[in-house]
C-alpha cells in the first residue's frame, strides 16, 4: 500500500487549527519590486531614502528631490509593503509602518503582499528554512554577495490560512515589543552605570559627587602600587579550566587552543587581574570572577594589593584609563595590536580613596551591574524564546 502524504503542519500550534499548511513560491504571494540602481543626487530634506544599511530601523539621514522621486520610482513603497535586503547583507527584513513616502536604492528589494499578512511574511522570511533557500540562490561568489530580484519570487515556503498567519505574527510581534522594551532598558541602565562612572571616579583628590560620609582627599597610586604582578604556571594537561581575557570580558575556552597543549599556562584566581599587552588599549584587561582557571602565557597576571579590586576593577575601563593605556602603548604589527610599555605602565596615576569609600562605592557599582546582567539575561531569554518560535511554528 502505499504510505500517505505526511502532514504539512508545524510542531508548535494554536489550538483549533488542523488544516495543512501549503507549498507555495514567494512570487505566487508577493510581487518583487527593487529600488534605483543609480546613486542620487542627495538633498538636506525632502523624500527620505534608504539602503540596505537602513533595514533595522527604516530611517535615514539621506534624502532625494520630490522631482527625482517621481522621475524614478513608477512604483513606490506603501504602508505594509516589506523591505529585504538583497546586496551585501541578504534576507533581512523590516515592515514598512509609515505612510510617507520612501525612496529606495537596488540593494533592497520591495515585496508587495497579496495573498500573505505582511508581518507573517517578515518573519518566515527570517525562518532557518527559508534563508537556507535564499542562500541557496544567492550569487556568493559576486561582490558584494547578491540575489537577483527574480530568484527572490523562486524562494519556496510553507503557508497556512490568514487566520493561523495573523494569530502567529500578533504572537511574534508581541514578542517583538517585549524585546524592543528590554532592550531600552538595558541602554539606559548602561549609559546610567557609565554617567556615575564618570562622576563618582572623577579622577579627582575630592570629587564633587560622592557619598555624604566622606570628606578625606583621594591619594594618587602609581599602578606599580596596586598591581603585584604575578606568574603561576600549570603542571599538566587541563589542569583548570582555560579562560581567556577580551574587550568584553572573561570568557570560558575549551580543551586545547589550536591543537596545542595548555601546560605551562598561566593560573589565575577570582579576583585577579588579566590584561593583554597587545590589546590592552582596546580594554581587554579584566577582573577574574570565573573562578580558579588557566589563561595563555602571553597574558600579564595581577594581584591587586593596597585597594580593593572590585573597585579597583570599575577604575580600569573608563574613558580616562583607555586613553593612558594607548599612551604607554607602541605601534605593533597591525593597527590592532599595540605591544604595551610595561614599565609606563605601572607609572599610570589613578586616585583612591579610604579603605570604607572604596567599599562603598565597589557596594554601589557591583548592584548596579547585577540589575545590568539580570536584565541581559531576560534578553537573552526573550530572544531564545522568539528563535524557538520561529523554529517550531513555521515549517
Amino acid at each position: 500500500m502505499d504510505k500517505k502524504p505526511e502532514k504539512l503542519v508545524p510542531e508548535v500550534r494554536f489550538k483549533g487549527f488542523t488544516d495543512d499548511w501549503e507549498q507555495h513560491k514567494l512570487g505566487e504571494v508577493v510581487s518583487v519590486f527593487d529600488g534605483t540602481h543609480q546613486t542620487p543626487n542627495y538633498k538636506t530634506k525632502g523624500i527620505m531614502f534608504l539602503s540596505v544599511e537602513n533595514i533595522n530601523t527604516l530611517l535615514s539621514n539621506k534624502y532625494i528631490s520630490e522631482n527625482e522621486y517621481r522621475q524614478r520610482f513608477k512604483i513606490k513603497p506603501q504602508y505594509l509593503d516589506v523591505f529585504m535586503t538583497r546586496i551585501g547583507t541578504i534576507g533581512k527584513t523590516n515592515v514598512i509602518t509609515t505612510h510617507k513616502p520612501i525612496a529606495y536604492y537596488v540593494s533592497l528589494a520591495l515585496l508587495r503582499p497579496q495573498n500573505i499578512q505582511s508581518f507573517f511574511l517578515s518573519f518566515i522570511i527570517q525562518t532557518s528554512k527559508v534563508q537556507q533557500d535564499i542562500w541557496k540562490r544567492t550569487l556568493q561568489i559576486a561582490f558584494p554577495q547578491k540575489i537577483n530580484k527574480d530568484e527572490i519570487g523562486k524562494v519556496t515556503l510553507a503557508l497556512p490560512l490568514q487566520k493561523e498567519q495573523i494569530d502567529i505574527e500578533k504572537l511574534l510581534l508581541k514578542l517583538d515589543k517585549l524585546i524592543t522594551l528590554q532592550q531600552r532598558k538595558l541602554k539606559q541602565l548602561e549609559r546610567l552605570k557609565t554617567a556615575m562612572l564618570q562622576q563618582l571616579l572623577a579622577n579627582q583628590r575630592f570629587p564633587k559627587v560622592r557619598f555624604n560620609d566622606f570628606k578625606d582627599s583621594w591619594k594618587d597610586y602609581r599602578l606599580g602600587e596596586v598591581f603585584d604582578e604575578f606568574s603561576v604556571k600549570s603542571k599538566r594537561e587541563n589542569e583548570y579550566k582555560l579562560l581567556s581575557s577580551t574587550t568584553s570580558g572573561m570568557e570560558s575556552r575549551s580543551g586545547r587552543v589550536s591543537g596545542h597543549s595548555n601546560i605551562g599556562y598561566k593560573v589565575i584566581d577570582n579576583g585577579d587581574i588579566v590584561l593583554s599587552p597587545q590589546n590592552l588599549w582596546l580594554g581587554n584587561i579584566n577582573l577574574n570572577n570565573m573562578g580558579k582557571g588557566i589563561v595563555s602565557p602571553s597574558y600579564h597576571t595581577f594581584k591587586i594589593v593596597n585597594a580593593n579590586p572590585i573597585f579597583v576593577n570599575f577604575q580600569l575601563k573608563t574613558e580616562k584609563m583607555l586613553f593612558e593605556y594607548k599612551m604607554v602603548s607602541v605601534q605593533g604589527a597591525s593597527v590592532v595590536r599595540r605591544n604595551l610599555d610595561m614599565d609606563a605602565f605601572k607609572k599610570i596615576v589613578i586616585k583612591i580613596p579610604n579603605e570604607k569609600e572604596q567599599i562603598k562605592i565597589a557596594s554601589l557599582f557591583s548592584s548596579i551591574s547585577n540589575i545590568i546582567n539580570n536584565h541581559q539575561n531576560k534578553l537573552t531569554q526573550l530572544s531564545t524564546l522568539k528563535k524557538y518560535l520561529l523554529q517550531k511554528m513555521f515549517i
